[in-house]
């Protein structure tokens, strides 16, 4: 296998991926709601927001009768350039990460949709990654600027999508199931699709229709570790509970039905690794929940590759495939363009020093790496002497936080726009016969 070759089954193997995490109902026609005697109202908020409501739309239409569907009404919220056309359901875009005044006011429209509610109605709440910046509306006394400011902390430090999710439910007046307290009596049943490793539907999107475990207590413990700056009066409104988020016995979810994850990490993968071994390469899913500083992860991953490279023996058989998922993190201390997938394999093309039978390809499958307009990127035998060719250090790149720039400057980015979904991190490690 050469190397476009190698590069080419890499980004078949990411298309799998994706396509495997699609917001499709057909997948989970056994769980779709029956129609309600009163209203149905579609609520959500992710980067699979629309696709999802589109879906959902389209199954509705070929199981319910026609007047049940016309009963559909509703509003999601994704992310800017992510929106598709709904027939029934509204689907208004916002800013992620960082959230902005069109998303709390989106999300101050879906309080007003769900409210008011009875036990006959029913609210479909359509949950994806993403949905916790898009979904958004200050606890009293916190503004908008203010929640601004600290996600901005929250997303540089290093916090993992728990513990940052965490400290959101608590500063929050719609997640960490505040949001099921406005659907209340209504029946509610969430879908979702996870972006978090263990697919806990309580930290997908802050859980905004599901009981919260954690406490005011362990958001301050996440703020004092990382050093959160946050205004003296939240922190004091934190420390008396006043923002404890509602827990598991509150009579608002007795009306919540289990919640449905409908695509996750893991069947992408497994996905990726049934496609590989049909080309003939022996694959191996080595976890679909590995969190840490990417940088960090990939001098393990890439400490692996070497020394798997040079094993010669059953279940090691090349060209051997290495696929893991995940969302690792990146505490910015530079003022470079990154994103956690880019960072990942500048590390790891350092740690594997120009092996030339190694080639890797990273990216995240919403199609868009952190902030950046790319999805990924590649590393390959190259990647460091095409760096050296400019003038680059690769030492440089890393400390600023740089790594877009290096893959831009050598041709080795990729580019796939939104894709709609989302199941976080694709990396993908192909290690050939020597």
């Amino acid at each position: 296998m050469n190397s476009s070759s190698a590069q080419n089954l890499l980004k078949e193997l990411f298309a799998v991926a994706v396509k495997a995490a699609s917001p499709d109902f057909h997948k989970c026609l056994d769980l779709f709601p029956a129609p309600p005697k009163g209203k149905v109202i579609v609520v959500g908020a992710g980067k699979a927001a629309a696709s999802m409501a589109l879906s959902f739309e389209r199954v509705a239409k070929e199981r319910w009768p026609e007047s049940e569907y016309q009963k559909i009404s509703g509003l999601v919220i994704t992310r800017y350039h992510h929106g598709l056309a709904c027939e029934k359901i509204e689907v208004l875009e916002a800013s992620h990460p960082v959230p902005d005044e069109a998303g709390e006011k989106a999300a101050h429209q879906i309080i007003q949709r769900v409210s008011g509610l009875s036990e006959d109605d029913l609210v479909v709440c359509l949950i994806s990654g993403g949905g916790s910046a898009l979904l958004t509306v200050p606890a009293d006394g916190i503004t908008l600027n203010e929640k601004k400011q600290i996600n901005k902390q929250l997303l540089a430090c290093g916090a993992s999508i728990s513990e940052i999710n965490c400290v959101r439910k608590h500063l929050s007046k719609i997640k960490g199931g505040r949001l099921a307290q406005f659907c209340y009596p209504a029946k509610v049943i969430t879908f979702l699709i996870s972006d978090v490793p263990g697919d806990d539907p309580g930290v997908i999107a802050s859980g905004p229709t599901l009981p919260d475990a954690s406490t005011c207590h362990d958001a301050l413990q996440i703020i004092k570790k990382y050093s959160i700056q946050l205004p003296m009066r939240i922190l004091n409104t934190l420390a008396n509970g006043e923002l404890e988020t509602p827990k598991k016995t509150n009579p608002i979810f007795s009306n919540v039905a289990k919640p449905v994850v409908m695509a996750t990490a893991k069947q992408s993968l497994e996905a990726a690794k049934d496609f590989a071994e049909k080309q003939g390469i022996n694959a191996v899913v080595l976890s679909d929940c590995i969190e840490g500083e990417a940088r960090e992860v990939g001098k393990v991953l890439g400490a692996i590759a070497l020394g798997l490279s040079h094993v010669d023996q059953a279940g090691f058989a090349k060209p051997l495939l290495l696929l893991t998922g995940g969302e690792s993190t990146v505490t910015v201390k530079g003022n470079g363009k990154g994103g956690r997938n880019a960072e990942f394999l500048l590390s790891l093309a350092q740690t594997l020093n120009g092996n030339q039978w190694i080639y890797s390809f990273a990216a995240d499958t919403d199609g868009i790496d952190g902030s950046e307009d790319n999805a990924g990127a590649f590393c390959i035998p190259e990647t460091i002497s095409l760096g050296i060719k400019q003038g680059l250090s690769i030492k440089d790149y890393i400390a600023r936080n740089d790594a877009y720039t290096y893959f831009e400057q050598i041709g080795a980015l990729i580019k796939t726009g939104p894709t709609r979904t989302n199941v976080n991190d694709f990396r993908a490690i192909l290690i050939l016969e020597s």
